[in-house]
């Protein structure tokens, strides 16, 4: 697939209401990664479950027709939150003294990646936000460093590392404006 058709993007802030598509794309999505514990579908419904009823929760699924086909997650963080607290070195007070959101997970199924579908749905979960920053943790050896690489060219900047579990690889902590 080169371009993307039509799609349908879907706002949520309650995530019952979302939680079944949201595994059934996240386990198509990480496929090649649920052997691993911290990618497992069991433990990221837990995360799941943890964030979806953290402040400021939203989700923003892409739909072709009925069948769900990729999607964004994330919610508020304030100065002081965990999130913060595991970054190293310690982010500059510029992007930790007013709430930030964290986009905690994104993903697009395998035949829609390259068709612009991920940038549409992270720019769609941006327009439903009113915090001034948006951050992010991304696997450097994510794709061979594609994705990475990808987050640049949508502007965000490393600022640091952290792992969130010991399960977790280490990750590189970015972030942007918002808009």
């Amino acid at each position: 697939m080169t371009s993307a058709p039509a799609l349908d993007l879907r706002t949520y802030d309650q995530l019952d209401v979302v939680r079944g598509d949201l595994l059934d794309v996240y386990a198509e999505v990480r496929a090649p990664l649920l052997h691993l514990p911290n990618y497992a579908v069991t433990a990221f419904g837990e995360r799941l479950d943890r964030h979806g009823v953290e402040p400021g929760f939203v989700a923003v699924l892409a739909y072709a027709g009925k069948h769900p086909v990729g999607y964004v997650y994330g919610n508020k963080i304030e100065e002081g939150d965990r999130y913060w607290q595991r970054t190293s070195p310690e982010p500059e007070e510029r992007y930790t003294a007013r709430p930030a959101v964290a986009l905690k997970e994104i993903g697009v199924l395998p035949a829609w990646r390259g068709t612009g579908t991920a940038r549409r749905i992270h720019d769609a979960f941006l327009d439903s936000r009113d915090e001034q920053n948006v951050t992010l943790m991304v696997n450097e050896a994510a794709g061979d460093g594609k994705v990475h690489a990808l987050y640049r060219s949508w502007g965000y900047e490393d600022i640091g590392h952290s792992q969130p579990s010991p399960a977790s690889p280490r990750l590189t902590v970015m972030i942007r404006r918002t808009r």
